[in-house]
């Protein structure tokens, strides 16, 4: 046996209990209880206790009882000397129930801390521990060496195959934790490469079609821009210069899209700031900046578009808040103008096509929540969403 094996601890996963299920736990702690229920009333029954015994004798089991859990969660976090004072403990605790005459519930406890030790301590401290009380159990019962060569031995045997056991389980649980972790990543690779297959279709139809709109609107406007000035060319050219903008746009948010696909997106901070150079909006970020799920990034863009859209439209010329705060556990959005008055339930509209209830929607999706209303003065847009 390597050195390493006599100083390592048994994993956390083979001391934890875990993957129990609450009907397994239930019946786990009843029969406990019945046993320390029989061993309680075979000790008090066959003893000459009177009440004050009992009562000083049942403080004591308490006490034990709270060591014994303190025991096994010192062990859990690998605390050696905090567990060792608790293990001497439980065994002077046994010494006291020998000498006060309840030499059953000494036992117990004896053989408890032996294999117990036995099967949570690192070896080199669990078989001393181990050693010593069934040393005091073989002492103080005398049945005989061999019938106490057995017992022993066989606590022995006990507590080592516990250990097995656990250490067992704690791999078996490891592996399963791997192998999720495995699968969970083979996931994500696969969703990526269906979103870069995606991005990539898009890229090829859309993103080329706009572009091609893109510079037929641009050739249209030159060749109207030629003609001499009138009313229906006016028209015509405002018309095209309008398509024009619409379809700059579009290719704009089409970029986006397949920026988010890819996982490529900028700082939503960045992207924030861009969308309000031309507005008069201040942007303010707060708290711990960090990496944001591409769902909850693209939440904030697209209420922060839409928001700072029904801005313009309702109260040109006032000035705007917009506030992005980094929760614990979420993103926060406030986009506040100072003037301009509408219904809450009005749902703007845009050339991206998303308005209030939109916007509600897209929040809700992700798990958070979307108010939109007036406030003091002006209108209010608060998005929240778990990142």
């Amino acid at each position: 046996m390597t050195r390493s094996a006599w100083t390592s601890w048994p994993s956390r996963e083979a001391l934890a209990r875990m993957n129990r299920t609450p009907h397994r736990a239930m019946i786990g702690r009843a029969v406990r209880i019945a046993v320390a229920a029989g061993l309680l009333w075979s000790t008090y029954n066959d003893t000459g206790f009177g009440p004050w015994g009992i009562v000083t004798g049942l403080l004591g089991v308490a006490g034990c009882a709270v060591a014994a859990r303190a025991f096994l969660r010192t062990t859990l976090h690998h605390r050696l000397w905090p567990s060792l004072a608790l293990l001497v403990l439980l065994l002077l605790a046994a010494f006291g129930a020998q000498e006060a005459g309840a030499g059953m519930l000494a036992a117990v406890l004896w053989c408890g801390c032996a294999v117990t030790a036995l099967e949570r301590l690192p070896l080199s401290a669990a078989v001393p521990s181990t050693l010593v009380a069934l040393g005091a159990y073989a002492v103080v019962e005398g049945d005989g060496w061999l019938t106490t060569a057995v017992t022993t031995g066989g606590l022995c045997l006990a507590g080592y195959v516990l250990r097995l056991d656990a250490e067992a389980r704690g791999n078996s649980q490891r592996l399963l934790e791997q192998e999720r972790a495995a699968r969970m990543a083979e996931a994500g690779t696969a969703a990526l490469d269906e979103r870069s297959r995606i991005a990539r279709e898009i890229h090829d139809v859309l993103a080329h079609s706009l572009s091609a709109q893109l510079v037929h609107l641009e050739a249209a406007r030159l060749l109207i821009e030629r003609e001499p000035p009138g009313e229906f060319r006016d028209r015509v050219l405002a018309r095209v210069v309008a398509a024009r903008s619409m379809a700059g746009e579009g290719l704009t948010e089409t970029r986006q899209a397949l920026s988010a696909l890819r996982g490529e997106m900028t700082p939503v901070e960045d992207f924030l700031r861009h969308l309000t150079v031309a507005d008069p909006a201040r942007v303010t970020v707060r708290g711990e900046r960090r990496h944001l799920p591409v769902e909850a990034s693209q939440a904030i863009r697209r209420v922060a578009q839409e928001a700072l859209t029904n801005a313009r439209k309702h109260a040109p010329g006032s000035t705007v808040l917009v506030t992005l705060e980094y929760l614990p556990d979420a993103i926060a959005l406030e986009v506040r103008d100072s003037g301009g008055c509408r219904s809450a339930d009005e749902p703007a509209v845009s050339g991206s096509g998303y308005g209030l209830l939109g916007m509600r929607e897209r929040a809700e999706l992700l798990g958070g929540t979307l108010d939109a209303g007036p406030g003091e003065e002006g209108f209010v847009v608060n998005l929240r969403v778990p990142a």
